[in-house]
């Protein structure tokens, strides 16, 4: 038995020339290194586990779990195998691979299931953890203490091996860090496993409406084209783009809403008269004058918005002095980095598919943007019009302590990854 935390010490995997992909393999393998099991339990019970599952027994039974053991010649018994995130393989169709925690598998393990949780079998960092009543508390007790098994949220983690660190791909991957870094996840987990199977495809389905491959296509693809992005968001940005230009400065807020209350009703009317269309004369729109100047005051309405969200962000640090958000596609285009990885854990498409996808959310940021920053204020930007209401509530903070940690973390892509 080890020193006083219950793990079999056996003999340790050879580490000459291994690297922990992360810091919790690291943190494991210097822990088991020193005999410092009560660590190494804490490590184990803060950190998430995964376990390998057939694709079709998930699919049919998505309430249910069923373990798989393997013989383990160190023990001479049957075991169940766990890897933290750091150690999964790349994702492939089947098998799949859930995720759980250690107060979980005290909670569900039963009498007749193996002797012994094995942790990361077979590497410098893998821990035989006994699973007999006095070993199922053991992990009962290193896990009471902690409330989110996983990565810390809103805090950057890197996969040191097992992840692109530079190139198209990790560029790509580092337009998705807004979504990563919030989420607890690696920023440069391309083989992405994200929270598992499970709960990658529930959350495909909850939130994006995606359960199958072509739906995965289709959203994928709007999602690269900026098409979820309202466009009458995108009309008063490029508005207001384009007067900047013209008079060589900053645009007032009045002239801005003066001019799209102008273009607003020229394209109204033009939309209300007939066409001359291949099939003929087509009839234009009907729209009443009450109509017509609801639509005009939504826009300048909008204006207002987001003239005061500049301001806020340039209070927080989010945009320079004076500067200001000029499209948010961003928005879109770090969700689109997101879709790929998504796609790729819920087995709807392939790990080439996803890395193609993620290459182009890469090069359509760099061509509409100048700077990580400028990209940054302009996806929190989309996210607090389609979710925040300006009540500077969660969506907001949530957003900005992620900005503040990928521009301020020496180890951040938006700090290592050149733009150009």
């Amino acid at each position: 038995m080890g020193d006083g935390g219950g793990a079999l010490s056996g003999p340790a995997a050879p580490a000459q020339g291994w690297q922990a992909p992360s810091a919790v393999e690291r943190g494991l393998y210097e822990a088991k290194a020193r005999g410092d099991w009560p660590a190494y339990y804490d490590l184990v019970a803060r950190a998430d586990l995964y376990m390998m599952q057939s694709r079709a027994y998930v699919d049919a039974n998505p309430g249910n779990t069923r373990f798989h053991p393997y013989w383990n010649p160190q023990t001479g018994t049957m075991c169940l195998a766990v890897y933290t995130g750091g150690m999964l393989p790349p994702p492939v169709a089947d098998p799949v691979y859930n995720c759980y925690d250690l107060g979980w598998f005290a909670r569900a393990w039963e009498q007749n299931d193996p002797p012994y949780l094995v942790v990361n079998p077979g590497s410098p960092c893998e821990g035989v953890l006994p699973a007999g009543p006095e070993g199922r508390a053991l992990w009962q007790h290193h896990s009471a203490s902690v409330e989110e098994p996983g990565l810390a949220r809103d805090a950057v983690h890197t996969l040191e091996t097992g992840g692109p660190r530079s190139g198209l791909v990790a560029f790509g991957l580092a337009v998705g860090a807004h979504i990563n870094v919030r989420n607890g996840q690696y920023w440069n987990a391309m083989a992405y496993h994200g929270s598992g199977y499970r709960i990658e495809k529930n959350t495909l389905e909850r939130w994006w409406s995606v359960t199958t491959r072509e739906q995965w296509q289709r959203m994928q693809e709007l999602l690269l084209s900026a098409g979820m992005v309202s466009d009458v968001w995108e009309f008063v940005l490029q508005l207001r783009r384009t007067m900047a230009l013209d008079f060589a400065g900053p645009v007032d807020v009045e002239h801005w809403r003066e001019a799209a209350a102008k273009v607003a009703r020229r394209r109204i009317e033009a939309a209300t008269e007939p066409r001359l269309t291949a099939d003929g004369v087509t009839p234009g729109h009907t729209v009443t004058p009450a109509e017509l100047e609801g639509q005009v005051t939504g826009v300048q309405r909008l204006i207002g918005r987001i003239a005061r969200y500049e301001a806020r962000f340039r209070a927080d640090g989010l945009l320079p002095e004076k500067g200001f958000v000029q499209s948010v596609e961003a928005w879109d285009y770090g969700r689109a980095s997101g879709m790929a990885r998504w796609g790729l854990a819920a087995r709807l498409c392939s790990l080439q598919e996803a890395e193609a996808a993620v290459v182009r959310a890469g090069r359509l940021v760099q061509l509409n943007y100048r700077s990580w920053e400028a990209f940054s204020a302009a996806y929190i930007l989309g996210r607090c019009l389609h979710f925040d209401e300006e009540e500077f509530g969660e969506w907001y903070e949530t957003a900005l302590a992620t900005h503040r940690a990928l521009t301020t973390d020496p180890t951040s892509p938006w700090l290592t990854l050149p733009w150009a």
